[in-house]
């Protein structure tokens, strides 16, 4: 890559677009656009390093190479055909190739994915004699093709493995919350990083070791063994060090409560792994602990919470009489704080009794679900989350 300023797209998840652009600001990029579940902006080749580093909310970032219209599958293989490929990896390198697919004239996206393939490998056959291989764990390229209507975008991805795997999460409950919406629920709090933080059903503790991670200040790659740019014909080792001595020299000891409580012991002892494997471990307390006998840290603060949905309970465990506990402890022990619950049960949601605003959209997984907010201070300053 140049060292000129370049077009990227961060993609994300729903209803996370505004709290990436403000992370891609504070990062330094410039003509940031939001769009849906993506925020396009511009930066060098410092920037995408910087960006796939310490962007929180981000899946990852794709890199365009060529935008052009198509209208059958022989422009797509001639289109592609023309990239300097070269450029970027060897003859003898593996790629892969992932396409989404929008539109009216093609109908087969794996069939896309193969045309491009052999497009890639038909240049560097008649250039060198060899071709490349296809590898879809760890290809030294990821090629992605997104086919809306008649125009095709093709992009390397940077990232490779998805920036949600962090890479300190070993051990996981049966539904663990993804990193990346985790990270957007901390931040769509608008938590200053020095209040309490409470979780009092942490689960494997995603929530709590990303908001420790957001208070010190902590790159959530910085746990990663790779990114897929490291594997380019041109990555700058040298541009990539000074990258991350930067980023870890900015890490503070700030050490504001955060609080994991969950009831069950063994997946406690998950967490306790993965707070461990995170090096967060003097940032974070674990209790084991019912919401309703956890004590609740003087001086106010956020308490987010991701509670069962009802989708995995047992029959005979009553959703709505578990809501209703949510809301009957936060008005008894909880007065100085406020409170966030996610869910995609709304019906059992009503049972909390108590007035949310906003209610943000967002996915876990396939579920469309509310990110709440309940009020629940006595005369402390209100602070505004960012926009969801």
């Amino acid at each position: 890559m140049s060292e000129l300023n370049f077009h990227m797209t961060a993609q994300t998840m729903h209803g996370l677009e505004r709290v990436l652009a403000k992370e891609l600001g504070d990062l330094g990029a410039t003509d940031i656009e939001v769009g849906v579940r993506a925020v396009r902006f511009r930066g060098d080749e410092r920037c995408m390093y910087r960006a796939n580093l310490c962007l929180r909310t981000a899946l990852r970032v794709l890199v365009p190479l060529e935008r052009f219209g198509i209208r059958n599958e022989d422009d797509l293989y001639h289109e592609v055909k023309r990239i300097r490929w070269e450029e970027f990896m060897s003859p003898t390198g593996t790629l892969a190739v992932q396409c989404t697919l929008r539109s009216d004239f093609f109908h087969h996206n794996k069939y896309l994915a193969q045309l491009t393939k052999d497009a890639i490998a038909d240049r560097f056959r008649e250039r060198t004699g060899k071709r490349p291989s296809v590898d879809v764990e760890e290809p030294d390229v990821q090629v992605h093709l997104l086919v809306v209507g008649d125009m095709c975008t093709v992009s390397l991805d940077s990232s490779g493995v998805p920036l949600y795997k962090r890479g300190y999460r070993d051990e996981t409950n049966l539904a663990p919350i993804n990193e990346v919406l985790a990270a957007g629920l901390v931040l769509l709090t608008g938590w200053d990083g020095k209040r309490n933080l409470v979780d009092p059903m942490c689960g494997s503790g995603t929530i709590v070791i990303e908001a420790a991670m957001i208070a010190g200040n902590i790159p959530p790659g910085s746990h990663r063994e790779r990114f897929g740019f490291q594997r380019w014909l041109d990555f700058d080792r040298e541009l990539w060090e000074g990258v991350c001595d930067e980023a870890l020299s900015k890490v503070n000891s700030e050490k504001p409560t955060i609080v994991g409580g969950e009831v069950s012991e063994h997946v406690l002892r998950k967490a306790a792994i993965n707070v461990a494997s995170a090096h967060v471990k003097e940032r974070v307390q674990l209790k084991n602990s019912s919401f309703a006998d956890l004590d609740a840290p003087e001086g106010g603060g956020v308490v987010i919470m991701n509670p069962p949905y009802g989708e995995r309970m047992d029959q005979d465990e009553d959703i709505n009489a578990l809501y209703k506990m949510i809301g009957d402890t936060l008005k008894k022990k909880w007065a100085g704080y406020e409170a966030w619950v996610i869910t995609s049960n709304m019906a059992a949601a009503e049972h909390i009794k108590l007035t949310a605003k906003p209610r943000i959209r967002l996915f876990n997984g396939s579920l469309e679900c509310r990110f709440m907010r309940y009020e629940l201070y006595s005369g402390s300053r209100r602070r505004e989350p960012l926009p969801g």
